[in-house]
């Protein structure tokens, strides 16, 4: 069968208004004339010439390349607001050059944000946090998916109805109200310290026409989304995030509330050898339409690269590139979010995941990143503690099936 997005409730994929990129097209009509050529030959002689399985491999890359590239973000600044305007700007400015913060202290005291003692460093200026907050929606895999929510507090406390959706009819003689408090669980999301300390010299900070803002913004934004991307797949939830692949598994049969489904591939380290997208149609139908609708694949590039040859039963490619820039390769209709922090596929591993990944997982992220400036540890070298505060975990255990390659 041919398969579509409407096959699985997936909604189709929106166009932007981006100019096409037709080199991604041309390198994709390429790699499928050569690995159609490697089938063609394995049918014919059990093993393909060894200049076309390179040839293969060295498109796969190539198109890895330029879809890594497509996705760069770039810095978008904010409108100033709240205590953080001009005023704060100029002398937030100010302190990283010079280290003088008394015109900053003085801002921060009358906000009455109780963060006026110089250990805890300063708010950034709300332009430049949200430049880097933009940036890590764009670099960090599961932000782009999941559910973020700012907090004002150091950790969200949520309730959750385990037993599914809480809603019924009511009517005007009965009570309406018929669930029980025990039926409620409570979930807790605390914020830990994220921390990069990037360096400057004196002589740079001295010249007027270095950004001081977007300088520190550019600096600490690839470290903290390297960071958050591994903690949000296998951070064990001690000082950072508890990921995605650290809960208890369980196989989807027998799924119960507090553990993720597996589905099994069958064989170990490996998709079947017969058919080997079959599963993934089995996959995808272990998830409730629900939240198939707003579903999506999360893998790493390698994975990504042995399924970019998989065909249905009319010979079409189940994966399919962007259609325009910005937009993200597909993989049966879904979107397909690579994260390189995903497991590469081996014995019993967990490296496919895939669900409605904005219900099943929650990121926290406390308001204001803070820097510290540091003149003395590195001498000559002036050190910027910049911290931000954030959390993460699975609020849905239903929303989200992994694919597990072993029995």
């Amino acid at each position: 069968m041919t398969v579509t997005p409407e096959t699985f409730g997936a909604p189709e994929t929106k166009m932007r208004d981006t100019p096409h990129d037709g080199r991604l097209l041309e390198a994709f009509e390429a790699f499928k004339q050569a690995n159609d050529a490697r089938l063609s030959e394995i049918e014919r002689k059990a093993s393909a010439d060894v200049l076309l399985e390179e040839k293969v491999n060295r498109l796969n890359s190539a198109m890895d390349a330029m879809i890594a590239k497509a996705s760069r973000p770039a810095i978008s600044g904010a409108e100033p607001q709240d205590f953080r305007t001009v005023e704060h700007k100029s002398a937030f400015t100010t302190y990283m050059r010079t280290g003088e913060a008394n015109a900053l202290r003085m801002l921060e005291a009358k906000a009455l944000n109780g963060a006026v003692a110089p250990d805890s460093g300063y708010l950034l200026p709300v332009d430049a946090e949200a430049a880097i907050l933009a940036r890590l929606a764009a670099l960090s895999p599961m932000r782009q998916v999941a559910m973020v929510r700012p907090l004002a507090s150091v950790m969200l406390r949520k309730a959750v109805y385990p037993l599914g959706a809480n809603a019924g009819w009511s009517n005007q003689t009965a009570p309406s109200n018929t669930v029980t408090g025990n039926q409620y669980a409570e979930m807790n999301f605390p914020t830990m310290e994220l921390f990069a300390q990037p360096a400057a010299t004196q002589g740079m900070l001295d010249d007027a026409a270095v950004d001081v803002e977007g300088w520190i913004a550019d600096e600490v934004c690839y470290s903290f989304a390297q960071a958050e991307s591994t903690a949000y797949i296998s951070g064990d939830g001690t000082n950072r995030p508890k990921g995605l692949l650290t809960y208890p598994t369980v196989a989807d049969a027998s799924w119960t509330w507090g553990s993720l489904g597996t589905i099994a591939t069958g064989v170990s380290a490996n998709f079947p050898a017969s058919n080997p997208s079959d599963i993934l149609l089995d996959f995808c139908h272990a998830l409730k339409t629900e939240y198939r609708q707003n579903a999506a694949f999360l893998m790493n590039r390698k994975t990504q690269g042995v399924i970019r040859k998989f065909k249905d039963t009319t010979g079409n490619y189940l994966w399919a590139p962007p259609s325009v820039v910005g937009a993200k390769a597909t993989l049966m209709g879904f979107p397909l979010i690579e994260a390189e922090d995903m497991p590469d596929i081996g014995a019993n591993s967990l490296s496919i995941a895939f669900g409605d990944f904005r219900r099943g997982y929650l990121i926290v992220d406390r308001v204001g990143i803070r820097a510290l400036r540091d003149p003395f540890s590195a001498k000559p070298y002036v050190l910027f503690y910049t911290t931000k505060r954030v959390g993460g975990g699975v609020q849905d255990f239903e929303a989200i099936k992994l694919l597990k390659f072993g029995v």
